[in-house]
């Protein structure tokens, strides 16, 4: 029988395991950050509420960590959304198939338009992203995207509806890099609420896509919960969870931890839980102190103030100038946005700050090869 992260999930209580972040004290915070190992115990201290007034103590920490890690750098990518077709019903995303919007998916000739933008802006990691409409952008079209903008980026990321393990193994033969996959919430309960139709309503086969893509043996893979639709706390527990698991059973991955907020979007969607800037910090410093090799990303869902702090803080990566709308490059710039982006500044505007800031931004970081 197969295994996944579903056994290990299906042992814990949501209730429990939210009081049992809650019921630590400042004593345990003090005896995580003592450590030079923490385990999932510790990253429990670390984002309870008694963690609070050693804040600065985990921004230090974090921030010496990723240092000696990754050095003085900030890897550049830039999402390309592809097509805002969707078949889900999402309470929160504004691709929601009950959202009455135009709906588009580039050509081949408007996709090689958007590349031409992103690499004049000096991109070489770039992330495709869909809605999730099988019929209408399906592996066939994917891999044909892949393909066909393959000679002009070192790493491709995709961000599309979960797949088949056979049909991962068939885009990572086109030369799929990685794939970001996000839970959005471990809470079953709540997560049935906000995806009640559709194949994203299917908690299980969306839990499990992590397994089969390290089955298909992917070269990196990208998880997170999208914070505000349950407790961030429990589900930044569950999302550490889930990376120590993979870590284990899929070692020759690796692995990026992204942190979005639920951002306004057509047809709106106000947060159950709120997750302020403090929180968010928090949260990044405990999964930099869980884990000094995990690539932690940040997208322009988060404010030019916020970014402008967080780039010391354990952060490794960063996207800039985005667009959440398909050809919202140049093809189509006026057409809706999957949500609001908060950090509108150009790429050029990006890179100085990160300059000035003492780091490197980073366009390209290895050469596919195999």
């Amino acid at each position: 029988m197969t295994h996944s992260f579903k056994d290990i999930l299906d042992t814990y209580n949501w209730d429990d395991t939210l009081n049992s972040i809650q019921a630590k004290t400042a004593q345990d915070v003090e005896y995580a950050l003592a450590k030079t190992k923490r385990d999932l115990e510790d990253f429990k201290a670390l984002v309870s509420p008694a963690a609070k007034p050693y804040l600065e103590q985990m921004a230090q920490l974090s921030q010496n960590i990723t240092k000696k890690r990754f050095g003085n750098t900030i890897q550049m990518f830039a999402p390309m959304y592809l097509s805002n077709e969707c078949q889900n019903i999402c309470t929160y995303c504004g691709f929601s198939m009950t959202n009455k919007i135009p709906r588009r998916t580039l050509t081949d000739a408007e996709i090689l338009k958007e590349v031409s933008f992103l690499k004049h802006k000096g991109y070489d990691h770039i992330l495709l992203v869909t809605g999730e409409a099988n019929k209408t952008v399906g592996v066939p079209y994917i891999k044909n995207a892949i393909k066909l903008i393959n000679e002009q980026f070192s790493n491709i990321t995709i961000e599309v509806q979960p797949l088949d393990e056979d049909e991962y193994e068939e885009l990572i033969e086109a030369n799929l890099y990685a794939v970001l996959v996000y839970q959005e919430t471990y809470n079953r309960a709540e997560y049935k609420k906000h995806h009640p139709k559709g194949k994203k309503s299917n908690f299980n086969y969306r839990l499990e896509t992590p397994d089969r893509l390290g089955r298909a043996g992917i070269h990196k893979i990208g998880i997170g919960a999208l914070f505000g639709l349950e407790d961030w706390r429990a589900d930044s527990f569950f999302t550490a969870l889930h990376l120590k698991y993979l870590q284990k059973n899929y070692w020759k991955t690796k692995y990026s931890i992204s942190f979005p907020r639920l951002r306004p979007h057509s047809g709106g969607l106000e947060p159950k839980v709120e997750m302020t800037d403090s929180d968010l910090v928090q949260t990044i410093c405990a999964f930099r102190l869980l884990d000094e090799d995990v690539e932690l990303s940040m997208s322009t869902r988060e404010s030019e103030t916020f970014r402008n702090h967080i780039v010391h803080l354990g952060i490794t990566s960063m996207s800039a100038e985005s667009k959440t709308n398909p050809g919202g490059y140049v093809v189509e710039p006026q057409s809706l946005e999957q949500f609001e982006i908060s950090d509108e500044r150009p790429t050029e505007t990006i890179a100085e700050m990160l300059q000035n800031n003492g780091l490197e931004p980073v366009w390209k970081d290895w050469e596919n090869t195999w």
